[in-house]
């Protein structure tokens, strides 16, 4: 049976049922429910509540402000799962969400877990928007229901490769990959930019999500005398990569993705922080439109932001304007609308192409000066 088809079965059902901290009811109304997907346990957990915290002041706002679909006024619910950054969990959460009767999903985080978790919402016809899935995998697989509000690893990937080459010099190149679909994903294709732009890849390593000593990776390396290391994988990682890549002298200047450009990699790394280089897709925070607002009403309930949640904020926002323009919830009804859409987010313009890629985009380099991630450049796409 197709998710959506359970659908007004479930939503009446918690109606009945609502109790606990659902949001009161009453015979004019009902209940929709969204689900929202990241590593809420383990060492990417505060990436993970970043995202929900994200979507969560998003669906908060819109029900403060009232949202009426069909001639009936709608509040909005979040479920919020746990997907612990692990591809076989994803699954399993995602058959839940849908066996729940949810009407979107803003998920997941990590492109490993999204990836495998877009083939059980598509298979029931429930649109999904992650807000940081980057790996080109996600949308290339054809599913209609897959969207994501942020810049792919190919757009990422080539401005990683060209800035290690042309603008930070390198003419030997080590990379080190953490064999999840994001991590390998966006290494490969700096890998191909890098030799395109006339870098030399000296070694190519390859290490887990969940180690943290990557001495003999390392040491094996430093023979090989590389002017940069470029990192695909996340901030647990990351951070204990950097400190030993110090501990071991080498001068190599250090690069990542947007898995690493990230508070928390300073606040675990320390000193040996300074220097390090990063990208983010999209624009700074502060460059944003709707950035220095976001920033202000978010820090002032959830504390600090951590990379993504401008973005889930957005995906939220753009999942339930597809709903308006459809004047339905029903997955079968909205998710047409979400091809055609043109919102002014947080984050910038919000477009799609056909595949469920965010249409332009950015990406912006990063260096950590003085303690702190300083902006260093943004290049368009197409630039």
């Amino acid at each position: 049976m197709k998710g959506y088809a359970r659908y007004g079965v479930l939503v009446a059902a918690a109606l009945v049922a609502g109790c606990g901290d659902k949001p009161q009811q009453n015979g004019d109304s009902q209940v929709v429910l969204i689900g929202e997907v990241s590593p809420l346990t383990g060492p990417q957990a505060h990436l993970g509540k970043d995202n929900e915290n994200g979507a969560r002041l998003a669906l908060d706002e819109i029900n403060a402000a009232g949202l009426a679909l069909g001639g009936k006024k709608v509040v909005l619910e979040l479920r919020s799962e746990d997907d612990a950054a692990d591809p076989k969990t994803a699954t399993t959460v995602a058959q839940k969400l849908v066996d729940e009767g949810v009407a979107g999903i803003i998920g997941h985080l990590n492109s490993g877990a999204t990836i495998p978790a877009s083939k059980i919402y598509s298979d029931n016809g429930i649109p999904q928007i992650s807000p940081s899935a980057t790996a080109v995998a996600y949308t290339s697989a054809g599913f209609k229901t897959a969207y994501r509000v942020m810049t792919n690893d190919a757009q990422q990937g080539i401005v990683l490769g060209n800035y290690a080459v042309k603008a930070l010099g390198a003419k030997k190149i080590a990379i080190v990959d953490d064999r999840t679909a994001y991590g390998q994903g966006l290494a490969d294709e700096v890998e191909k930019a890098a030799k395109a732009a006339g870098g030399d890849v000296v070694a190519r390593e390859y290490t887990s999500d969940r180690s943290t000593d990557f001495t003999a990776i390392l040491t094996s390396i430093k023979g090989k005398a590389p002017d940069l290391v470029f990192f695909g994988g996340m901030d647990p990682q990351g951070a204990p990569m950097i400190r030993q890549m110090r501990q071991l002298g080498m001068q190599a200047k250090f690069l990542g993705g947007d898995g690493v450009q990230t508070p928390k990699l300073i606040e675990l790394a320390g000193a040996d922080a300074e220097g390090a280089l990063a990208s983010n897709p999209g624009l700074p925070l502060d460059a944003m439109p709707g950035g220095s607002a976001f920033k202000a009403k978010f820090e002032a309930k959830y504390g600090k932001i951590q990379n993504y949640s401008p973005y889930a904020y957005d995906a939220m926002y753009v999942l339930i304007d597809a709903m308006k323009r459809a004047d339905s919830s029903d997955p079968a009804a909205y998710l047409a609308e979400l091809s055609s859409t043109d919102f002014q987010g947080v984050t910038g313009r919000i477009r799609f192409d056909a595949k469920g890629d965010l249409a332009g985009g950015a990406v912006t380099l990063y260096q950590v000066k003085d303690g702190k991630w300083q902006t260093l450049e943004t290049v368009h796409n197409g630039d």
